[in-house]
């Protein structure tokens, strides 16, 4: 399709852009930025007067289905949300169904992403196989296959000679390594933050130490094999500082935060609220603060969703019988413009996080808006005056705490290789 997008507001934080301007899209691919080439006649043309246009969002953490979990989500009906999410590409992690620990396994995910037709799909590779944190996975092979890093998932490697050998492993194939950092025996059978509130309602606690021995412990086994790192969802303030010294040090590493880390605190899960029942727990405020900051200097490039559908089934019951996880492909962008609203972040800053910091740390050409570049693009509604009704999801995970929320910015349209692939009723 031969299309233009006319009177928008162009943000690309890869090329420093930030004005008014129109963008024109052929065979896939943005044409030309600005004046409209010659011969050029569009197909389609959309009128984004008031409308942000800017690349297409990337998620580095989406969990798009689970061992037995088939009939709460699949690759297709959790694509299709992000599409609707303004989400053009998205990571998920070797705990899908079956285990990403060979290539048959990325091959049918690929495929399966293929005949669903919305976002692109890409898969991190297990570090070890069947995630048991014993034996090395086949890491040439998945990437081969097309996986662009690995990871243990939530599975943390007990053993650290274990570890080392995979990150030795992992830097020589020049994969980057992702991981969720949590010290197993510390956090034992815990499940939300060690506090008042968890002592209020008796509730066993995950000390932040869960989070930063697991990290110490990483940092000093990737200066030891020099392996590019990437940390998921830091959730603890004392966290940012380790990350940062490693950072001034030199060392490869980046990290993420999810957006109800940045908008929720243990208080918020209020009497026994299971819908605020996540892994790694929601902390104090002063850790909010603090991750909030981190984003603001740079220390943390990248907010993701670190998305996981669950059944209504699993958020019934005692909160400690309860899943962990948030569905958050659809509130990823609102929650994350909500900061530039309560002036946190820059609007440069907020879209540099969902978009070219990302696809820096996959080593992936997207997340920009180049001449020549796949024309992936989300087209963002800033008065958009909307309230999360998470029953409308479409996402087969229903579970969010943030029903009932307003927010002032929603995507439009989303563009998946120049065609429209979601557009607001």
């Amino acid at each position: 399709m031969k299309l233009s997008i006319i009177n928008g507001h162009l943000i690309d934080p890869a090329n420093q852009i930030n004005v008014k301007k129109n963008l024109y899209i052929d065979n896939g691919r943005i044409l030309a930025i600005g004046s409209q080439p010659e011969r050029f006649i569009a197909e389609k043309i959309i009128d984004a007067e008031n409308l942000i246009v800017c690349p297409g969002l990337i998620d580095l953490s989406v969990q798009l289905c689970e061992s037995g979990q088939q009939h709460t989500a699949t690759i297709a009906s959790e694509a299709k949300a992000a599409i609707k999410g303004g989400i053009t590409s998205l990571c998920t992690p070797p705990n899908h169904d079956p285990i990403i620990d060979s290539p048959a396994a990325v091959d049918l995910i690929e495929d399966k992403a293929a005949k669903a037709g919305h976002a692109h799909v890409y898969a991190i590779g297990a570090l070890t196989q069947g995630l048991e944190g014993e034996l090395l996975s086949e890491m040439l092979a998945l990437k081969q296959a097309g996986c662009l890093g690995v990871s243990n998932g939530l599975n943390p490697i007990q053993n650290p000679l274990v570890l080392r050998r995979a990150m030795e492993y992992a830097a020589t194939l020049d994969l980057t390594l992702f991981i969720n950092a949590a010290d197993p025996w510390l956090q034992s059978q815990g499940c939300i933050h060690e506090g008042m509130v968890s002592s209020r309602l008796g509730l066993g606690g995950i000390p932040e130490a869960t989070e930063t021995i697991a990290i110490a412990r990483d940092i000093s086994l990737i200066e030891q094999t020099g392996v590019s790192a990437h940390f998921h969802s830091i959730s603890s303030g004392k966290t940012i500082s380790m990350i940062k010294d490693a950072q001034d040090r030199g060392l490869p590493i980046t990290a993420d935060v999810s957006p109800h880390h940045l908008h929720l605190s243990e208080h918020d899960i209020g009497n026994y609220d299971s819908l605020s029942y996540v892994m790694p727990p929601l902390r104090s405020t002063r850790d909010r603060e603090q991750l909030q900051q981190a984003v603001r200097d740079g220390v943390i490039t990248t907010i993701s969703s670190h998305h996981r559908p669950l059944s209504n089934d699993a958020k019934l019951g005692p909160f400690a019988e309860t899943k962990p996880g948030i569905s958050g492909l659809e509130t990823l962008l609102s929650l994350t413009l909500k900061l530039v609203e309560d002036e946190e972040l820059s609007l440069q800053q907020a879209i540099a996080n969902l978009t070219h910091n990302p696809a820096q740390i996959l080593g992936i050409d997207a997340g920009h808006l180049s001449i020549g570049a796949q024309a992936d693009i989300c087209l963002i509604d800033p008065h958009a005056e909307l309230e999360c009704q998470p029953k409308q999801f479409i996402s087969a995970g229903k579970n969010s705490p943030f029903s009932g929320w307003h927010f002032n910015h929603d995507v439009a349209y989303t563009i998946l290789n120049g065609d429209i692939a979601y557009q607001k009723g």
